[in-house]
């Protein structure tokens, strides 16, 4: 027995030693001229008879011994290509992707490393895309040590990262940034937002992100400022199984004795509430005076949560870990593979100093320049935020197709717990101002389930043969508000609390559920033709989106009968307590209050339709001048159920517009290294269902009230850029950009007229936006060779913009001017930033398995909320992020990898502020971020 284990344990080592004694060199073959995989390209070792050829997606896979080799690359009527110096060592995997070019039957010989190889196939793509883009790969997110994709999209020229999460491009807002995963729209945690939470999807999953930065006919219309495709691996060359761990830890909010929290369900760990926070009673259960069914009143009241009052308790770190696998199979002559990954991440954030407010200016004298107050909140917050990421991904592809299925699951449970000295003011106008304490109990559970069904066929073996595209992809979100408990008390003189409407709200349960489903699907062709005696392509196909929501509000308020002495002490969790509830027997004790039942102001159901066809061709006119042109038409119907008082909308048509998108790009190669762009695109940005609508959305916290519009009509844009790049060697580039955009009735957030508490949406006028944009990625070798593995990467971007207000804000803003100011006609666009600075220095060895960089990012002063009449404008203050992070890959087999990551090292806080004319600015709301140290390990097995 001891020696068949003896022989077992010698084979098993012999297998793993022969098994490792290979390495393997892969990668993309890709046309030059379309940028578009080459499938069945050949693949030969040069002087042997090994080789392959690429598969339908143009990938290929080479198993080799360890040595140095000349891979040569051909395909008919391609110019053939030898790589030389592609250094294969045992147990490794070698990406070297590379770009074969038409007309020319030379032979071009490369030496070069495969790194740098694979960095100028990347810079080869943004050279010879149709429109203005800029994208990083697999490769280039690895080098990066990013571990997410909003750590690595960082580093893309003219994005910026706002909250962490969501991509701003060119500093303009959310609603003009779309981002799109695989291709194809899916709504994000938020379904309001036009972006994703980039924060959602680890690196390893990734293909790459490219980020379009002009319109061409075959994208969506809806994007001006960038569009983001987040593009997934189908499957890995070979096995790859992964783990990965983080700790993150930071001095302001964690082990803090002072973190505020609730009691929740035992499920909050995973994102979800397991029921503890359904609504106790049914919806349509009629609340009875303490005069009617005396009985019943107490049953229900006691029905309803007890714990009102936030509890301190010590919190905790920042966690979080997750995992990947894939591999691929030979089923015969094809192939399947797959890709899973699920990842987990438990955050706790402590605002020791929250702060939010309201202010206007002086209502009845002019001469006063400095505002009034009238909502002054300051207190404590604590969060804990909990996401759960699973994707599963199946590939199936013959030599004419593929096919593919994705499956994504994001699951979010927040919680919180606050507590609040409040001042409020009682006219609105800064008069009257009465103290308050609030308690905040919040649980937001938030989910997103997205399946995409997709192929990708070559309709004939003939050389140029169409090419078909097809997706479908439904999707469906929850937004559910669970169970938030707000209850404010005003004090009294002698420093007694009690309970009072009409200072601020009777104490409030509340229920909010948004349910949301999305059906889209497109289809493309294309087919490369001759015209003008040269290569061209032809690009044509539709698409079809179809959304519907349902937004319903349950909200119950208590109140006080009798003798409310036992509220004195200002002990909310005394009001709820089975002593104090209201009985017949006493005539005394909380109480729901009468009347209180599902109210139809409060819901309301949307749909939306989107069908678009596009057509566009790619030519040269010359043998340097590229030409785009497209045109892209959609037809957009909105929707809308729902009621205000008398005023009834069923299926009501609010929107209903057939819209014609043109676009052009136009392409000069001064040289092989050398482009001049232009282009113009024709874009739109739509209204959200929550904002055409008459729903009325009330922040307990904030007292802060959201008023829909349903009046509110689309925003078109006509785009126009001009780009000079210059393309280096090694990931070396300079490229600089101008850009101008004209607005049509752009959709803004600004307040009501002297509502200082109360927020809308408005079309209220045309804007322009121009600017530069400068891009520099250089190494630093020119100094000393010894830098070279040094990089500079900065992008600096200059916008102004000018928004020519309507007549109805003009006169407003003029009556309510302070003495001596002059009010002009035109102001800043809402959401567009002045200017952004990107600014990165990288040090990336990959012999030692190093990468460091020190990262900087700030975005100019935007205006947040336009102000109307005697409310003044809020601005978004500048944020001055710095950061650094280290990543180190361990071992002989690199293996393993240390990241070590510090944010936000300038302890920069989150400031909004109104700004008045000669006034000092004030608070509008403040968050203190703090420094967050984490420190995460990963292992590939």
């Amino acid at each position: 027995m001891k020696n068949i284990q003896k022989v077992l344990i010698f084979v098993f080592f012999l297998t793993s030693f022969f098994s490792f004694a290979q390495g393997i060199v892969t990668g993309t073959i890709i046309d030059d001229e379309f940028s578009e995989p080459m499938a069945f390209s050949n693949v030969l070792v040069k002087g042997t008879s090994i080789g392959v050829s690429s598969d339908f997606d143009g990938k290929y896979q080479l198993e080799l011994e360890e040595g140095t080799y000349t891979l040569v690359f051909s395909f008919v009527g391609y110019t053939t290509k030898e790589i030389t110096d592609v250094v294969i060592k045992n147990g490794e995997t070698v990406i070297l992707d590379v770009l074969l070019e038409t007309n020319s039957l030379d032979t071009v010989v490369i030496t070069t490393s495969t790194k740098r190889n694979t960095e100028s196939a990347v810079l080869n793509l943004q050279k010879k895309s149709v429109v203005v883009m800029d994208g990083i790969s697999a490769q280039a997110i690895k080098n990066s040590g990013a571990s997410n994709v909003a750590s690595a999209v960082k580093s893309v020229p003219g994005v910026s990262i706002q909250g962490g999460k969501y991509v701003y491009v060119r500093g303009l807002g959310d609603r003009y940034t779309k981002s799109i995963l695989n291709g194809i729209d899916i709504p994000g945690l938020d379904p309001d937002r036009n972006t994703i939470q980039m924060d959602l999807f680890p690196t390893n999953i990734l293909e790459n992100v490219i980020v379009l930065k002009s319109a061409a006919a075959i994208y969506p219309a809806d994007f001006t400022g960038g569009l983001v495709n987040i593009v997934t691996k189908d499957f890995p060359t070979q096995a790859e199984y992964s783990v990965s761990l983080g700790l993150g830890y930071n001095p302001d909010m964690h082990f803090n004795d002072n973190y505020l929290t609730s009691s929740g369900s035992d499920t909050d760990i995973f994102g979800y509430d397991d029921g503890t926070r359904d609504l106790p009673i049914n919806r349509y259960q009629q609340i009875p005076g303490t005069f009617d069914d005396r009985l019943l009143l107490t049953t229900l009241t006691d029905r309803f949560s007890k714990e009102l009052r936030a509890k301190q308790e010590k919190s905790g770190m920042n966690y979080s870990f997750g995992f990947s696998l894939g591999n691929q199979f030979d089923v015969g002559d094809n192939k399947i593979g797959y890709l899973a990954s699920f990842s987990y991440k438990n955050e706790t954030t402590f605002y020791k100093n929250r702060e939010d407010g309201a202010f206007v200016k002086n209502f009845s004298d002019s001469s006063i320049n400095e505002l009034s107050s009238v909502f002054d909140s300051k207190g404590s917050e604590g969060i804990n935020n909990v996401i759960l990421n699973g994707m599963l991904g199946l590939t199936y592809k013959t030599d004419l197709s593929k096919y593919k299925i994705n499956f994504l699951h994001i699951q979010n449970g927040e919680s919180g717990a606050g507590f609040y000295n409040q001042i409020i003011s009682q006219d609105a106008v800064g008069g009257g101002l009465e103290p308050l304490t609030k308690n905040a109990i919040v649980y937001t559970e938030r989910s997103v389930t997205n399946l995409i069904f997709s192929g990708q066929h070559r309709l004939s073996t003939e050389e140029n043969p169409f090419n078909l595209e097809w997706k479908i992809a439904p999707t469906f979100s929850k937004v559910m508000d669970k169970n938030h408990r707000i209850t404010p008390l005003q004090q009294a003189d002698n420093g007694d609390s009690f309970i009072s409407p009409s200072a601020s709200t009777f104490p409030i349960q509340l229920w909010r559920n948004l349910v949301e489903e999305s059906w889209s699907g497109k289809v493309d062709l294309d087919k490369n033709v001759e015209m003008f005696g040269r290569s061209a392509k032809l690009n044509f196909g539709g698409a079809y989106t179809y959304k519907f929501r349902d937004f319903s509000i349950d909200d119950y308020t208590f109140n006080i009968a009798g003798d409310d002495a036992f509220i004195a002490s200002g002990d909310v969790d005394q009001l709820l307590n089975s002593d104090n509830i209201w009985t017949p027997s006493t005539d005394n004790g909380t109480h729901l209050v009468f009347g209180d039942q599902f109210n139809a102001n409060d819901a309301y159901e949307g749909e939306q339709n989107i069908a678009a066809t596009y057509f566009s061709a790619e030519f040269s006119l010359a043998e340097k001048l590229k030409t785009v042109l497209g045109v892209r038409t959609e037809y957009f119907g909105s929707y809308y159920t729902g009621q205000n008082n008398t005023v009834v909308y069923d299926r009501e048509p609010i929107l209903d517009e057939f819209d014609v998108f043109p676009s052009a790009n136009l392409i000069y190669a001064v040289n092989d290294d050398i482009n001049i762009r232009a282009s113009y695109g024709r874009t739109t940005a739509r209204p959200s269902f929550k904002e055409a609508s008459v729903a009325q959305i009330f922040d307990p916290i904030t007292s802060r009230l959201f008023i829909g519009n349903i009046d509110l009509v689309p925003t078109y844009i006509n785009n126009y850029d001009l780009r000079f790049e210059r393309f280096g060697e090694n990931g070396q580039m300079f490229a600089v950009s101008g850009f101008y955009k004209d607005l049509t009735d752009p959709i803004e957030q600004s307040f009501f007229l002297q509502a200082p508490t109360q927020i809308t949406v408005d079309n209220l006028g045309n804007a322009t936006v121009y600017g530069i944009e400068f891009e520099l990625r250089q190494r630093l070798g020119f100094i000393s060779e010894g830098l070279n593995d040094l990089k500079v990467n900065a992008n600096i971007s200059f916008m102004k913009s000018e928004l020519t207000m309507s007549d109805g804000e003009f006169e407003s803003r003029t009556l309510a001017a302070r003495d001596g100011e002059t009010v002009e006609r035109e102001r800043d666009l809402q959401g567009q930033a002045p200017y952004l600075v990107n600014v990165g220095l990288d040090y990336n060895n990959s012999d030692l398995g190093l990468q460091t960089g020190l990262y900087y990012n700030v975005q100019g002063a935007t205006l947040e909320v336009v102000g109307i009449g005697l409310v003044p404008d809020v601005y978004t203050q500048s944020f001055d992020s710095l950061n650094f992070t280290l990543n180190k890959t361990l071992g002989e087999s690199k293996k393993s990898t240390i990241d070590l990551k510090v944010t936000n090292i300038l302890g920069s806080e989150r400031l909004s502020e109104y700004e008045s004319y000669k006034a000092a600015n004030q608070t509008f709301s403040l968050r203190e971020p703090g420094t967050e140290i984490s420190l995460g390990y990963s292992f590939k097995f």
